[in-house]
Protein backbone atom coordinates (compact mmCIF):
# COMPACT_ATOMS: atom_id res chain seq x y z
CA UNK A 1 0.00 0.00 0.00
CA UNK A 2 2.93 2.52 0.94
CA UNK A 3 4.51 1.64 -2.58
CA UNK A 4 1.04 2.80 -4.04
CA UNK A 5 0.75 6.17 -2.06
CA UNK A 6 4.54 7.02 -2.91
CA UNK A 7 3.94 5.98 -6.84
CA UNK A 8 0.94 8.47 -6.76
CA UNK A 9 2.77 11.28 -4.82
CA UNK A 10 5.65 10.57 -7.24
CA UNK A 11 2.95 11.28 -10.26
CA UNK A 12 1.35 14.39 -8.45
CA UNK A 13 4.81 16.17 -8.14
CA UNK A 14 5.70 15.18 -11.07
CA UNK A 15 2.68 16.41 -13.13
CA UNK A 16 3.05 19.76 -10.55
CA UNK A 17 5.89 20.33 -12.14
CA UNK A 18 4.55 20.00 -15.58
CA UNK A 19 1.26 21.82 -15.07
CA UNK A 20 1.81 24.44 -11.89
CA UNK A 21 -1.48 25.64 -12.49
CA UNK A 22 -3.44 22.47 -12.09
CA UNK A 23 -2.11 21.41 -8.95
CA UNK A 24 -0.92 24.63 -7.27
CA UNK A 25 -1.98 24.65 -3.70
CA UNK A 26 -4.71 22.33 -4.29
CA UNK A 27 -6.37 25.02 -5.99
CA UNK A 28 -9.04 24.12 -8.58
CA UNK A 29 -8.52 27.92 -10.37
CA UNK A 30 -6.89 27.97 -13.48
CA UNK A 31 -3.91 30.33 -14.41
CA UNK A 32 -5.12 30.49 -18.22
CA UNK A 33 -1.89 32.49 -18.68
CA UNK A 34 0.18 29.76 -17.48
CA UNK A 35 -1.19 27.06 -19.02
CA UNK A 36 -1.65 28.41 -22.84
CA UNK A 37 1.52 29.80 -22.66
CA UNK A 38 0.65 33.58 -22.71
CA UNK A 39 2.71 36.56 -21.03
CA UNK A 40 1.69 37.34 -17.87
CA UNK A 41 2.66 41.25 -18.49
CA UNK A 42 3.37 42.74 -21.65
CA UNK A 43 6.72 44.98 -22.70
CA UNK A 44 7.34 47.18 -25.43
CA UNK A 45 9.60 44.73 -26.68
CA UNK A 46 6.63 41.46 -27.13
CA UNK A 47 3.91 44.11 -29.22
CA UNK A 48 6.56 45.91 -31.21
CA UNK A 49 7.57 42.24 -32.47
CA UNK A 50 4.38 41.06 -32.79
CA UNK A 51 3.46 43.53 -34.99
CA UNK A 52 7.02 43.27 -37.68
CA UNK A 53 6.44 39.58 -37.50
CA UNK A 54 2.78 38.89 -37.55
CA UNK A 55 0.52 39.87 -40.60
CA UNK A 56 -2.72 39.95 -39.01
CA UNK A 57 -1.31 42.37 -36.08
CA UNK A 58 0.67 44.87 -38.79
CA UNK A 59 -3.06 44.75 -40.89
CA UNK A 60 -4.97 45.88 -37.70
CA UNK A 61 -3.03 48.83 -36.95
CA UNK A 62 -2.13 49.71 -40.56
CA UNK A 63 -5.21 49.36 -41.82
CA UNK A 64 -6.67 51.44 -38.68
CA UNK A 65 -4.31 54.16 -39.26
CA UNK A 66 -4.45 54.91 -42.98
CA UNK A 67 -8.70 54.87 -42.98
CA UNK A 68 -8.23 57.39 -39.76
CA UNK A 69 -5.60 59.57 -41.79
CA UNK A 70 -7.83 58.95 -45.16
CA UNK A 71 -6.87 62.25 -46.11
CA UNK A 72 -5.11 65.19 -44.32
CA UNK A 73 -7.24 67.90 -42.36
CA UNK A 74 -7.11 71.22 -42.67
CA UNK A 75 -5.87 73.75 -40.02
CA UNK A 76 -8.60 76.76 -40.41
CA UNK A 77 -8.54 80.28 -38.09
CA UNK A 78 -12.20 79.86 -37.72
CA UNK A 79 -14.88 77.13 -38.17
CA UNK A 80 -16.80 78.02 -41.24
CA UNK A 81 -19.91 76.58 -42.11
CA UNK A 82 -20.14 74.52 -44.70
CA UNK A 83 -16.58 74.64 -45.37
CA UNK A 84 -14.06 71.95 -46.18
CA UNK A 85 -11.30 73.85 -45.52
CA UNK A 86 -10.20 73.72 -49.48
CA UNK A 87 -7.69 75.81 -50.98
CA UNK A 88 -10.38 77.91 -53.17
CA UNK A 89 -11.45 80.07 -49.62
CA UNK A 90 -8.43 79.74 -47.72
CA UNK A 91 -7.13 82.75 -45.72
CA UNK A 92 -3.97 84.31 -46.45
CA UNK A 93 -2.68 82.97 -42.58
CA UNK A 94 -4.08 79.27 -43.95
CA UNK A 95 -2.37 79.13 -47.06
CA UNK A 96 0.76 79.82 -45.13
CA UNK A 97 0.66 77.03 -42.75
CA UNK A 98 -0.25 74.69 -45.23
CA UNK A 99 2.60 75.21 -47.24
CA UNK A 100 5.03 75.06 -43.91
CA UNK A 101 3.41 72.01 -42.66
CA UNK A 102 3.64 70.49 -46.62
CA UNK A 103 7.21 71.16 -46.51
CA UNK A 104 7.88 69.49 -42.68
CA UNK A 105 5.36 66.94 -44.35
CA UNK A 106 3.86 67.43 -40.81
CA UNK A 107 0.36 65.09 -41.71
CA UNK A 108 2.66 62.36 -42.61
CA UNK A 109 4.87 62.60 -39.88
CA UNK A 110 1.90 62.45 -37.11
CA UNK A 111 0.20 59.55 -38.79
CA UNK A 112 3.51 57.88 -38.29
CA UNK A 113 3.42 58.75 -34.64
CA UNK A 114 -0.69 57.52 -34.42
CA UNK A 115 0.71 54.00 -36.21
CA UNK A 116 3.64 53.90 -33.45
CA UNK A 117 1.11 54.37 -30.39
CA UNK A 118 -1.22 52.06 -31.54
CA UNK A 119 2.19 49.31 -31.46
CA UNK A 120 2.88 50.62 -28.22
CA UNK A 121 1.12 52.54 -24.97
CA UNK A 122 2.38 55.65 -26.42
CA UNK A 123 4.48 57.28 -29.15
CA UNK A 124 6.47 61.08 -29.15
CA UNK A 125 6.29 63.72 -31.16
CA UNK A 126 9.59 65.63 -30.43
CA UNK A 127 10.00 68.86 -31.93
CA UNK A 128 12.89 70.59 -32.98
CA UNK A 129 12.57 74.61 -32.63
CA UNK A 130 15.08 77.52 -33.86
CA UNK A 131 15.58 78.50 -30.30
CA UNK A 132 19.41 77.72 -29.97
CA UNK A 133 18.82 76.04 -27.33
CA UNK A 134 19.92 72.10 -26.21
CA UNK A 135 17.37 69.95 -26.16
CA UNK A 136 17.36 69.82 -22.68
CA UNK A 137 16.53 72.81 -22.30
CA UNK A 138 12.96 74.70 -21.40
CA UNK A 139 11.23 76.43 -24.74
CA UNK A 140 10.50 80.54 -24.12
CA UNK A 141 8.99 81.75 -27.13
CA UNK A 142 10.42 80.97 -30.98
CA UNK A 143 11.48 83.81 -33.41
CA UNK A 144 10.32 83.49 -36.72
CA UNK A 145 7.13 82.68 -36.79
CA UNK A 146 6.19 79.50 -38.69
CA UNK A 147 10.05 79.08 -39.64
CA UNK A 148 10.67 78.69 -36.28
CA UNK A 149 9.31 74.51 -36.80
CA UNK A 150 12.55 73.27 -38.10
CA UNK A 151 11.51 69.53 -37.53
CA UNK A 152 9.09 66.82 -36.27
CA UNK A 153 10.34 63.80 -35.33
CA UNK A 154 8.09 60.60 -34.26
CA UNK A 155 9.40 58.01 -31.60
CA UNK A 156 8.63 54.71 -30.66
CA UNK A 157 7.54 53.91 -26.66
CA UNK A 158 10.69 51.73 -26.93
CA UNK A 159 12.98 55.30 -27.92
CA UNK A 160 11.27 57.51 -25.76
CA UNK A 161 11.11 56.91 -21.78
CA UNK A 162 10.83 58.96 -19.11
CA UNK A 163 14.49 59.55 -17.68
CA UNK A 164 12.92 61.92 -15.07
CA UNK A 165 9.65 62.09 -12.89
CA UNK A 166 8.37 65.09 -10.96
CA UNK A 167 8.15 64.50 -7.51
CA UNK A 168 7.28 67.94 -5.84
CA UNK A 169 3.62 68.03 -4.37
CA UNK A 170 3.79 71.27 -4.48
CA UNK A 171 4.62 71.72 -8.48
CA UNK A 172 2.33 72.32 -11.08
CA UNK A 173 3.67 68.90 -13.30
CA UNK A 174 3.50 66.68 -10.19
CA UNK A 175 3.65 63.22 -11.39
CA UNK A 176 4.54 64.12 -14.99
CA UNK A 177 7.63 63.59 -16.70
CA UNK A 178 10.34 66.21 -16.13
CA UNK A 179 12.72 64.40 -18.69
CA UNK A 180 12.95 61.97 -21.42
CA UNK A 181 15.64 60.22 -22.60
CA UNK A 182 15.18 59.24 -26.22
CA UNK A 183 17.56 56.40 -27.99
CA UNK A 184 16.68 56.46 -31.60
CA UNK A 185 18.91 53.43 -31.93
CA UNK A 186 16.96 51.26 -29.51
CA UNK A 187 14.26 50.38 -32.10
CA UNK A 188 15.76 51.55 -35.49
CA UNK A 189 18.76 50.15 -35.47
CA UNK A 190 19.25 51.09 -39.31
CA UNK A 191 20.42 54.69 -38.34
CA UNK A 192 23.86 54.77 -39.44
CA UNK A 193 24.23 57.86 -36.96
CA UNK A 194 21.03 57.58 -34.37
CA UNK A 195 20.35 60.76 -31.85
CA UNK A 196 21.07 59.90 -28.34
CA UNK A 197 19.78 63.06 -26.15
CA UNK A 198 18.05 64.13 -22.77
CA UNK A 199 14.89 66.23 -23.89
CA UNK A 200 12.89 68.82 -22.10
CA UNK A 201 8.97 68.03 -22.22
CA UNK A 202 8.31 71.14 -23.62
CA UNK A 203 9.45 69.91 -27.11
CA UNK A 204 7.62 66.43 -27.11
CA UNK A 205 4.47 66.23 -27.44
CA UNK A 206 2.77 62.59 -26.14
CA UNK A 207 0.63 60.74 -28.46
CA UNK A 208 -1.67 58.12 -26.89
CA UNK A 209 -5.14 57.17 -26.14
CA UNK A 210 -5.61 59.91 -23.23
CA UNK A 211 -2.42 62.12 -23.97
CA UNK A 212 -0.52 60.35 -21.50
CA UNK A 213 2.36 57.74 -21.07
CA UNK A 214 0.17 55.65 -18.90
CA UNK A 215 -2.10 54.02 -21.55
CA UNK A 216 -1.74 50.66 -23.31
CA UNK A 217 -1.24 49.02 -27.11
CA UNK A 218 -4.22 48.28 -29.15
CA UNK A 219 -2.61 45.21 -29.83
CA UNK A 220 -2.58 44.07 -25.75
CA UNK A 221 -6.44 43.58 -25.79
CA UNK A 222 -6.29 40.27 -28.85
CA UNK A 223 -2.60 39.71 -28.48
CA UNK A 224 -3.57 36.10 -26.82
CA UNK A 225 -5.56 35.11 -29.94
CA UNK A 226 -2.16 36.60 -32.13
CA UNK A 227 -0.09 34.31 -30.24
CA UNK A 228 -2.60 31.27 -30.73
CA UNK A 229 -2.83 32.33 -34.47
CA UNK A 230 1.29 31.56 -34.34
CA UNK A 231 0.18 28.20 -32.56
CA UNK A 232 -1.91 27.17 -35.33
CA UNK A 233 0.28 28.10 -38.10
CA UNK A 234 3.25 27.21 -36.95
CA UNK A 235 2.31 23.90 -36.15
CA UNK A 236 0.90 22.89 -39.15
CA UNK A 237 3.44 24.40 -41.50
CA UNK A 238 5.84 22.34 -38.73
CA UNK A 239 3.59 19.32 -38.95
CA UNK A 240 3.74 19.76 -43.02
CA UNK A 241 7.59 19.55 -42.72
CA UNK A 242 7.70 16.61 -40.91
CA UNK A 243 5.61 14.83 -42.88
CA UNK A 244 7.46 16.15 -46.25
CA UNK A 245 10.61 15.28 -44.55
CA UNK A 246 10.11 11.61 -43.64
CA UNK A 247 12.62 11.03 -41.30
CA UNK A 248 12.71 6.78 -40.89
CA UNK A 249 13.24 5.50 -36.82
CA UNK A 250 14.83 2.76 -36.55
CA UNK A 251 13.37 0.08 -34.46
CA UNK A 252 15.40 -1.90 -33.12
CA UNK A 253 15.13 -6.56 -32.95
CA UNK A 254 15.12 -7.97 -29.63
CA UNK A 255 18.25 -10.63 -31.40
CA UNK A 256 19.80 -7.73 -33.25
CA UNK A 257 23.71 -8.18 -32.61
CA UNK A 258 24.61 -4.27 -31.91
CA UNK A 259 28.67 -5.13 -31.50
CA UNK A 260 28.08 -6.88 -35.15
CA UNK A 261 26.35 -3.76 -36.20
CA UNK A 262 29.20 -1.37 -34.75
CA UNK A 263 32.07 -3.65 -35.96
CA UNK A 264 30.46 -3.62 -39.31
CA UNK A 265 30.32 0.36 -39.72
CA UNK A 266 33.91 0.92 -38.18
CA UNK A 267 32.98 2.47 -34.47
CA UNK A 268 32.83 1.44 -31.00
CA UNK A 269 29.22 0.74 -29.39
CA UNK A 270 29.28 3.67 -27.37
CA UNK A 271 29.28 5.85 -31.09
CA UNK A 272 27.03 3.24 -32.77
CA UNK A 273 24.06 6.03 -31.76
CA UNK A 274 26.03 8.92 -33.53
CA UNK A 275 27.07 6.53 -36.82
CA UNK A 276 23.37 6.00 -37.08
CA UNK A 277 22.26 9.52 -37.06
CA UNK A 278 24.61 10.43 -39.61
CA UNK A 279 23.65 7.38 -42.14
CA UNK A 280 20.06 8.49 -41.60
CA UNK A 281 21.00 12.22 -42.12
CA UNK A 282 22.86 11.52 -45.66
CA UNK A 283 20.15 9.49 -46.32
CA UNK A 284 17.43 12.24 -46.03
CA UNK A 285 19.87 14.46 -48.15
CA UNK A 286 20.32 12.56 -51.38
CA UNK A 287 17.78 9.84 -53.39
CA UNK A 288 20.50 7.56 -53.53
CA UNK A 289 21.81 6.79 -50.26
CA UNK A 290 21.48 3.42 -48.50
CA UNK A 291 20.91 2.59 -44.62
CA UNK A 292 23.08 -0.52 -43.24
CA UNK A 293 20.48 -1.98 -40.68
CA UNK A 294 21.55 -4.89 -39.19
CA UNK A 295 18.98 -6.30 -36.81
CA UNK A 296 16.50 -3.46 -37.37
CA UNK A 297 13.33 -1.59 -39.15
CA UNK A 298 13.30 1.30 -40.84
CA UNK A 299 9.83 2.57 -40.34
CA UNK A 300 8.31 5.97 -41.50
CA UNK A 301 6.54 8.26 -38.68
CA UNK A 302 3.58 10.35 -40.07
CA UNK A 303 2.37 13.06 -38.49
CA UNK A 304 -1.56 13.33 -38.64
CA UNK A 305 -2.56 17.31 -38.35
CA UNK A 306 -6.65 18.16 -37.92
CA UNK A 307 -7.65 20.85 -39.88
CA UNK A 308 -6.62 23.88 -39.20
CA UNK A 309 -9.22 26.60 -40.31
CA UNK A 310 -11.24 26.68 -37.42
CA UNK A 311 -9.34 27.35 -35.08
CA UNK A 312 -6.94 29.67 -36.62
CA UNK A 313 -10.88 31.39 -37.67
CA UNK A 314 -11.86 31.36 -33.61
CA UNK A 315 -8.30 33.39 -33.06
CA UNK A 316 -9.01 35.88 -35.81
CA UNK A 317 -12.56 36.70 -35.16
CA UNK A 318 -11.42 37.18 -31.41
CA UNK A 319 -8.38 39.28 -32.86
CA UNK A 320 -10.71 41.38 -34.76
CA UNK A 321 -13.15 42.11 -32.27
CA UNK A 322 -11.07 43.51 -30.31
CA UNK A 323 -9.55 46.26 -32.82
CA UNK A 324 -13.52 46.83 -33.28
CA UNK A 325 -12.89 46.20 -37.24
CA UNK A 326 -14.99 43.58 -39.41
CA UNK A 327 -13.34 40.83 -40.34
CA UNK A 328 -13.46 41.53 -44.18
CA UNK A 329 -11.86 43.99 -43.90
CA UNK A 330 -8.92 43.22 -41.52
CA UNK A 331 -7.59 40.18 -44.08
CA UNK A 332 -9.33 41.90 -47.34
CA UNK A 333 -9.87 39.71 -49.90
CA UNK A 334 -8.53 36.57 -48.49
CA UNK A 335 -11.69 35.08 -47.27
CA UNK A 336 -12.96 35.14 -51.26
CA UNK A 337 -15.51 37.72 -50.10
CA UNK A 338 -15.63 41.76 -50.70
CA UNK A 339 -16.95 43.20 -47.01
CA UNK A 340 -20.40 44.74 -46.78
CA UNK A 341 -22.00 48.09 -47.06
CA UNK A 342 -22.74 47.68 -43.66
CA UNK A 343 -18.92 46.35 -42.49
CA UNK A 344 -17.25 49.41 -44.42
CA UNK A 345 -19.92 51.69 -43.10
CA UNK A 346 -19.33 50.74 -39.40
CA UNK A 347 -15.66 50.74 -39.97
CA UNK A 348 -16.05 54.24 -41.15
CA UNK A 349 -17.74 54.97 -38.15
CA UNK A 350 -15.55 53.59 -35.50
CA UNK A 351 -12.84 55.54 -37.28
CA UNK A 352 -14.61 58.76 -37.16
CA UNK A 353 -14.92 57.71 -33.44
CA UNK A 354 -11.28 57.56 -33.24
CA UNK A 355 -10.66 60.53 -34.54
CA UNK A 356 -12.98 62.51 -32.76
CA UNK A 357 -11.41 60.75 -29.34
CA UNK A 358 -7.81 59.96 -30.13
CA UNK A 359 -6.73 61.79 -33.44
CA UNK A 360 -8.08 65.50 -33.22
CA UNK A 361 -6.87 66.31 -29.24
CA UNK A 362 -3.41 65.36 -29.84
CA UNK A 363 -3.08 67.27 -32.92
CA UNK A 364 -4.89 70.17 -31.02
CA UNK A 365 -2.18 69.43 -28.38
CA UNK A 366 0.53 70.32 -30.71
CA UNK A 367 -1.02 73.53 -32.39
CA UNK A 368 -1.23 74.76 -28.48
CA UNK A 369 1.85 74.16 -28.05
CA UNK A 370 3.24 75.92 -31.00
CA UNK A 371 0.76 78.74 -29.89
CA UNK A 372 2.49 79.21 -27.12
CA UNK A 373 6.24 78.81 -28.40
CA UNK A 374 4.97 81.93 -30.99
CA UNK A 375 5.48 79.92 -33.87
CA UNK A 376 0.98 79.96 -34.89
CA UNK A 377 -0.20 83.28 -33.81
CA UNK A 378 -2.89 82.62 -30.80
CA UNK A 379 -6.65 81.62 -32.73
CA UNK A 380 -9.40 80.07 -31.96
CA UNK A 381 -8.21 77.41 -34.26
CA UNK A 382 -10.45 74.76 -36.02
CA UNK A 383 -9.09 71.28 -38.04
CA UNK A 384 -11.17 70.46 -40.41
CA UNK A 385 -11.51 66.74 -41.33
CA UNK A 386 -13.89 65.08 -44.65
CA UNK A 387 -16.00 62.83 -43.06
CA UNK A 388 -15.31 59.22 -43.60
CA UNK A 389 -18.77 58.54 -43.40
CA UNK A 390 -19.71 60.28 -46.79
CA UNK A 391 -21.16 58.35 -49.56
CA UNK A 392 -18.52 58.15 -52.44
CA UNK A 393 -18.94 59.89 -55.90
CA UNK A 394 -20.47 56.94 -56.99
CA UNK A 395 -23.12 56.60 -54.42
CA UNK A 396 -24.09 60.33 -54.65
CA UNK A 397 -24.40 59.79 -58.51
CA UNK A 398 -26.61 56.87 -57.87
CA UNK A 399 -28.89 58.36 -55.42
CA UNK A 400 -29.42 61.60 -58.05
CA UNK A 401 -30.31 58.88 -60.84
CA UNK A 402 -33.03 57.48 -58.31
CA UNK A 403 -34.35 60.73 -57.47
CA UNK A 404 -34.66 61.68 -61.55
CA UNK A 405 -36.74 58.33 -62.08
CA UNK A 406 -38.65 59.57 -58.86
CA UNK A 407 -39.62 62.93 -60.96
CA UNK A 408 -39.92 60.60 -64.63
CA UNK A 409 -42.48 58.07 -62.96
CA UNK A 410 -44.33 61.46 -61.56
CA UNK A 411 -44.41 63.40 -64.84
CA UNK A 412 -47.88 62.87 -65.70
CA UNK A 413 -49.03 63.99 -62.20
CA UNK A 414 -48.04 67.08 -63.20
CA UNK A 415 -46.14 67.22 -59.73
CA UNK A 416 -42.22 67.20 -58.96
CA UNK A 417 -40.80 64.06 -56.47
CA UNK A 418 -37.73 66.37 -56.13
CA UNK A 419 -36.86 69.67 -57.24
CA UNK A 420 -33.59 70.00 -59.36
CA UNK A 421 -31.88 71.51 -56.16
CA UNK A 422 -32.68 69.05 -54.20
CA UNK A 423 -31.26 66.17 -57.10
CA UNK A 424 -27.76 68.46 -57.37
CA UNK A 425 -27.10 68.52 -53.76
CA UNK A 426 -27.25 64.53 -53.59
CA UNK A 427 -24.99 64.16 -55.97
CA UNK A 428 -23.02 66.63 -53.95
CA UNK A 429 -23.58 69.61 -55.95
CA UNK A 430 -24.20 73.39 -54.97
CA UNK A 431 -27.16 74.56 -56.77
CA UNK A 432 -27.26 76.47 -59.94
CA UNK A 433 -27.02 80.27 -60.31
CA UNK A 434 -29.63 82.02 -62.43
CA UNK A 435 -27.42 82.63 -65.15
CA UNK A 436 -26.15 79.12 -65.01
CA UNK A 437 -29.86 76.72 -65.30
CA UNK A 438 -30.46 77.16 -68.94
CA UNK A 439 -28.23 76.35 -71.44
CA UNK A 440 -27.35 78.79 -74.33
CA UNK A 441 -28.98 78.08 -77.82
CA UNK A 442 -25.91 77.59 -80.28
CA UNK A 443 -25.29 80.59 -82.95
CA UNK A 444 -25.34 79.58 -86.77
CA UNK A 445 -21.64 80.10 -86.37
CA UNK A 446 -21.15 77.09 -83.74
CA UNK A 447 -23.84 74.75 -85.22
CA UNK A 448 -22.35 75.43 -88.70
CA UNK A 449 -18.49 74.63 -86.84
CA UNK A 450 -19.99 71.17 -85.31
CA UNK A 451 -22.22 69.87 -87.96
CA UNK A 452 -20.27 71.04 -91.29
CA UNK A 453 -23.92 72.68 -92.78
CA UNK A 454 -25.89 75.75 -91.84
CA UNK A 455 -28.80 75.82 -90.22
CA UNK A 456 -30.45 77.00 -93.41
CA UNK A 457 -29.79 73.58 -95.05
CA UNK A 458 -30.73 71.53 -91.96
CA UNK A 459 -34.08 73.40 -92.79
CA UNK A 460 -33.93 72.19 -96.07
Amino acid sequence: MSNVVSLVNFAHRRLSSMFPAFFANGNTKHDHYKDFGYPENLSFTQVYRMYCRNGVAAAGVDKTVRKTWQDDPFLLEKERDGSQGGEDDETTLEKEIRQRFDDLRLWARLAEADRMSMVGAYAGVILRVADSKRFDQPVDRVSGGLDGLVEVIPAWEGQLEVSQWDTDETSETYGQPKMFQFNEAAVDTTVKQPRNLVIHPDRVIIWSKNGTVHASSALEPGYNSLVDMEKVRGAGGEGFWKNAKSAPVLEVDKEAKIDMMAKAMGVSVEDLADKMNEQVAEYNAGFDQLLMIMGMQAKQLSVTLPSPEHFYAIALQDFAASMNMPVKILVGMQTGERASQEDASEWAQTNMSRRANQTVPNIMSLVSRLERFGILPERDWHLDWADLTEASIGEKIDRANKMADVNEKLKDSGEWGFTPEEIRGAAGYEPLKDSEKYRNDPTDEETEGALGTKPKDIEQ
